[in-house]
Order: structure tokens, then sequence, then C-alpha cells
């Protein structure tokens, strides 16, 4: 899987990259979600101030980063700490994505991010923080962190990774976020810094440690049977709506450790795509879920990998 393309919409709003000036008029601030990107090789600060200076930067709701280098490839530090000393001109705020970018433009693993804690601290009104990237790939580089946080506000929270630090699945899980009600995390392989194991998910699978939360993904993961194991057993399970185990190495075993646990037919959608699945398991699923309503998607089933002597199972994002 590679993110061919930007996004179209973001937070309920279509998406609208910020041109250059006097290139085309500009829709009204809070009508859209503003889209910064280098590719007219401007420097991201030269590019940060073009923004506050022609557009209203009180009624502005939503905000997504694109590459915010313009010559070679650079950390996310600086640039996001123009926004953030911008931050209370920005009083109606209320979604951030940081590194809306394609596989063609940079691999996601080699995205050098930052803390990005200060970002829900800055913007306590804040409903929607999504990030792309992983960990370092180097030695120098900044590696993508967060550190435990109260957020009232915060709704929707989405890590994109082919390699989530285990210290950020840490950190999430000591947050207090009262009114989260989606989770999504791509853990990514270890060779590219994922390194979170399935006793780092401990905090986040107990029953009303985020009492608002509906839709829960473990995405992306090596360990995809070993967490559907674990789920199989979360109390968490009875209060969501929706789950995602996509986009692993999900095998028989972990499908029938879900298919032995606690009911899951109360669930409106269980997805499973981008999975290693058997044909007789897979309708084992259908018949169990869907016969009570629970939309199950089991597209995109993957062939082992021959390897040497044994075969080779791959997540769905991981360079």
């Amino acid at each position: 899987m590679t993110f061919a393309s930007h996004f179209e919409t973001f937070h309920g709003l279509p998406v609208f990259t910020l041109p250059e000036p006097h290139e085309e008029a500009l829709p009204a601030a809070g009508e859209v979600a503003w889209r910064l990107d280098c590719s007219w090789e401007t420097p991201f600060a030269e590019l940060w101030q073009s923004f506050v200076d022609r557009v209203p930067s009180a009624a502005v709701r939503a905000l997504v980063i694109g590459p915010w280098w313009h010559d070679e490839y650079s950390e996310l530090r600086p640039a996001l700490e123009l926004i953030l000393a911008d931050a209370e001109r920005f009083p109606a705020l209320r979604a951030v994505f940081l590194a809306d970018v394609t596989g063609e433009e940079c691999e996601i693993s080699w995205l050098q991010l930052t803390d990005v804690t200060p970002v829900l601290e800055s913007f306590p009104l804040l409903a929607e923080l999504g990030v792309r990237g992983g960990s370092s790939h180097g030695a120098g580089e900044e590696a993508l962190s967060l550190r435990p946080v109260r957020h009232g506000a915060l709704r929707v929270l989405r890590f994109e990774s082919g390699g989530l630090p285990g210290e950020v699945v840490r950190a999430v899980g000591a947050c207090e976020l009262p009114a989260l009600e989606h989770l999504e995390l791509w853990l990514g392989v270890s060779h590219y810094g994922g390194d979170a194991t399935v006793a780092d998910l401990a905090p986040v699978l107990v029953q009303g440690r985020f009492p608002g939360l509906r839709h829960l993904g473990l995405q992306d993961s090596e360990l995809q049977d070993e967490i559907a194991a674990a789920v199989a057993s979360a109390p968490v399970v009875a209060q969501l709506e929706s789950l995602s185990l996509s986009m692993g190495t999900l095998t028989d075993a972990g499908a029938e450790a879900l298919l032995r646990g606690q009911p899951l037919t109360h669930l409106k959608r269980l997805d499973l795509h981008h999975h290693f699945l058997s044909e007789s398991v897979a309708d084992r699923i259908r018949t169990a879920l869907g016969s009570a309503g629970t939309e199950v998607d089991l597209s995109d089933r993957q062939t082992p990998h021959r390897w040497r002597d044994g075969e080779w199972r791959y997540v769905a994002v991981s360079e």
C-alpha cells in the first residue's frame, strides 16, 4: 500500500491547498481544510507567513500540513514550532493533520517527525489530530514522540505509521482523553521502529480508560494474531461500535481467537481487510457476524511469500 494522492476531505471539509499569491481567489477561511505544501519551492517559514497574511486565521477550522521541505528532506520540528507560536491566532481550529505526504514525495517511514504533544497542549479545543510517519531512520534524526497529556476535547486520534514507536503507544494509553471516540494506531514493523508489544496496548484495552471510545483500530501489525487474541477478551470491546484489525499479518490463528472469544455481534463493523485467512475461516467469520448484521470487511486477501525454508507475511504499510 502506498499513499498515491493527497486528502480530498478532512474533518468533514474539502481540502484546499494554499496557492501562490495572486494565483486564484481564496475560499472563506472556515469553509475548507487549509493544506500547506512547499511544492512551490518556498521555505515553510515564507509559506506560513503568506498563509497568516492572506487568510483570516481566526476563522480557520482545519489545517493539513503537506511536505514542509522545499529542497532536501528535513525534520518537522521547525515548521511545527512556527505553527505553535501562532496558536492564539487560531481560536476556531479544531483539526490538524501532520504529513499529508504521498509515497512519491517521501516514504512514510522516512518522514522526520517530532514530539507532537505541544499540538494538544497549544490547542485545548482541538477535536481531531492525525499524524503520518514513524520513528527516526538514522543517527541524528528526530523521531515521532508523544508525552502523556490530558485533553478534554479530542475526539479523534490517528497515528499512521510503518513503525510506530512503543513509547508513543504507551503514551497514548497513559493520556486522559475523556471525549475520545476514535482511536487508530498503525503499529507497523520492527524494522522501521515499530517496537510496541501487546503488553503496551493493555491500557487501551481496558473498559473505561477512554469512556467515549466507539472505534478502535489496532492495525498494520506484524503481531496481528497476538493482538487479535488480546482483543478477543478485552473489556473495551463491549463499548465499541466498530473495530479494525486490518492491514496486518492476521492468520487463521488470530481469527480463531476472535471466534472463541467474547461475542462481537454488537459491532456495526469489523474491518479485517489485508489478511492471510483461509477461505474456510473467512467464511466462518462472515457467518458468525454477518448473520447478526455486522458488516465484515474481509477484502484484500494476501498470499504469503515463500522465503528460504518458510513463509513471509507482510503488513500493508511499512516503508
